[in-house]
């Protein structure tokens, strides 16, 4: 068959039926869909799952005040492995690495699974942010590669939805595990889902191959973007609580920190594989949505990182129980979701989307912000129902709006880029929130605390929700008043950020969804169920057209969204 439009061809059989061909394509992206979700939902397990195991972790192994560092290891380290997994995944395909990073996931696991102190379970966590760094943006990347941006948004809610199921399974898992088998079994279960993942991209990730001669890697940036993320997120874990913000550890760090910023923006601009092209800040909705989201980490993982410690402190509920009052949070956010995405893919119009999101987010944090030891539970969850709303109608959608800005060959990177920030963000808002937490709790429980009771303030670091339940009453509620005041006022500290945000969104350029994929690379397989086809490379076709070239059920026509870009033609 001749594509009147692009003067390729394509060698099809006689026997071909488009509507068998759709039927082949349709299942084909199902099944690499089906294999991503495995992957998200093992990212962002391990993202949620130690919320409500962490404080007994933490007295367990005598470290209260590295409570903080649990996540921030594993933030920072997937923050910094962002930009490097998204510019390779360009530069050398997506597959080899997505099974790496899978794997590299699952040895932090093991070693965070055999910890025996706190040194070693922050090395597992570290070790694990190094691979889950890969696990959420190539999977972003990988769905950008098989569907167009018009219909990429229904999946693009699912996946956020995935997000919020693993967000109320991961603290219930976590209390479950804790009171149960053992909290390291949050680090066990890993494995089995990990070796899922890794066989579901082996037998069906069939991608576009990347003809490359061998890629000149930015080792300078990449080390130099390690060494400014790295000191950001040390200045705002330790001023202020470990050292003292005019200390010399602290002036020391901000100067390295600037340092190495200038030193990176410098070399990107001479690269010749810049890790974040300077180019990709020429776009207005890559800035004003990258701001966005950062701002939008900070609030999110801010709250998320430590609400459920709020809730066994001050509640007195138990680990389990304090997952479940999550759930009205994160149901509001998966349903929000995916209605928002059936709603981009269905009527094409996204830009009000974010910004509702965005302000309800400010809304919610006002809200968290009232709390009291003595507010009914449901009121709380309330409160918390409304923040997921907010973040489910924002997050992917400003995803959506960075990929429909770039063609497929830089998505990978201009997806990274934006998603560095937004980890960022995570890292400072889980860094500033818990410094601000950790240090105002510590000044308050030993001014608050009796000098002798009982020996209940000897060691504030093994405070674990059980013994301060054990406490005798008017001990426990100075320790009950302590945490309730010391989080609070926190997340109003949030929210003339989060109106910045708002503001910068409402100057975001609504584009036309594009409705085809450009892409000049054969797929990386066309041997499927044992059948083999050579097909010519197209260059803009659109969905329909490449489903009536494909060949029929048996061959996987993995150019289905074969067309212009991300960025390119629309309807």
């Amino acid at each position: 068959m001749t594509n009147t439009s692009t003067g390729a061809v394509a060698t099809a059989p006689a026997s071909s039926e488009p509507a068998r061909a759709a039927n082949g394509s349709k299942r084909h992206i199902l099944l690499i869909f089906a294999g991503l979700m495995v992957t998200m939902l093992l990212a962002s397990l391990d993202q949620t799952i130690f919320s409500t195991a962490l404080p007994t972790i933490v007295g367990e192994l005598n470290g209260v005040d590295h409570m903080l560092w649990v996540t921030t290891a594993y933030i920072l380290a997937s923050t910094i492995m962002l930009p490097v997994y998204g510019k390779l995944g360009d530069l050398i395909g997506r597959k080899g690495l997505f099974i790496g990073a899978i794997s590299l996931f699952i040895v932090g696991s093991i070693v965070g699974g055999m910890a025996q102190d706190m040194t070693w379970l922050i090395i597992g966590r570290a070790i694990q942010g190094l691979g889950g760094g890969g696990l959420m943006i190539l999977s972003q990347a990988i769905i950008a590669d098989v569907v167009p941006a018009r219909e990429r948004g229904r999946y693009m809610g699912i996946m956020g939805g995935v997000f919020a199921l693993s967000s109320v399974a991961g603290p219930l898992l976590g209390g479950w595990f804790t009171e149960g088998i053992g909290w390291r079994w949050a680090f066990w279960m890993n494995i089995p889902l990990g070796i899922l993942a890794i066989a579901s991209a082996a037998f069906f990730l069939r991608l576009p191959k990347v003809e490359h001669d061998r890629p000149k890697l930015d080792f300078a940036g990449m080390g130099l973007l390690a060494l400014a993320s790295t000191g950001l997120v040390l200045v705002t874990t330790w001023g202020g609580s470990t050292y003292a913000w005019d200390s010399i550890t602290i002036i020391a760090l901000i100067a390295a920190t600037i340092v190495a910023a200038v030193a990176f923006v410098l070399v990107e601009r001479t690269a010749a594989e810049p890790i974040m092209p300077l180019t990709l800040f020429r776009d207005r909705n890559f800035n004003l949505t990258t701001i966005a989201g950062l701002i939008t980490g900070i609030a999110m993982f801010g709250a998320l990182a430590y609400l459920p410690t709020y809730l066994q402190m001050v509640t007195g509920v138990n680990a389990t129980e304090a997952g479940f009052l999550m759930i009205p949070m994160m149901a509001a956010l998966l349903i929000s979701s995916i209605v928002t995405g059936q709603l981009v893919s269905k009527t094409g119009r996204y830009k009000w989307m974010p910004i509702v999101g965005t302000t309800i987010v400010a809304v919610a944090l006002v809200l968290l912000s009232t709390m009291t030891p003595e507010l009914p539970i449901w009121i709380l969850c309330t409160f918390l129902a409304v923040m997921g709303l907010g973040l489910g109608m924002s997050m992917q959608i400003l995803i959506l709006i960075v990929q429909n800005s770039f063609p497929v060959s830089q998505v990978g990177t201009a997806t990274a880029s934006n998603n560095y920030f937004r980890q960022i963000g995570a890292s400072l808002g889980s860094a500033i929130v818990g410094s601000l937490f950790v240090a105002k709790l510590t000044d308050l429980l030993g001014t608050r605390l009796p000098a002798a009771a009982g020996g209940a303030g000897a060691d504030t670091n093994s405070f674990t929700p059980a013994a301060v339940r054990a406490l005798p009453k008017p001990v426990r509620d100075i320790v009950i008043s302590s945490y309730n005041d010391a989080l609070t006022p926190v997340f109003l500290y949030m929210v003339p950020l989060v109106v910045i945000a708002v503001i910068l969104l409402l100057f975001v350029q609504e584009k036309p969804l594009a409705t085809t994929i450009e892409r000049d690379a054969l797929p990386e397989s066309l041997d499927i169920d044992g059948v083999s086809t050579v097909l010519a490379p197209v260059a803009a076709d659109t969905t329909d057209e490449v489903l009536a070239a494909a060949v029929d059920d048996e061959i996987v026509d993995d150019r289905l969204a074969d067309g212009v870009g991300s960025g390119g033609r629309q309807a």
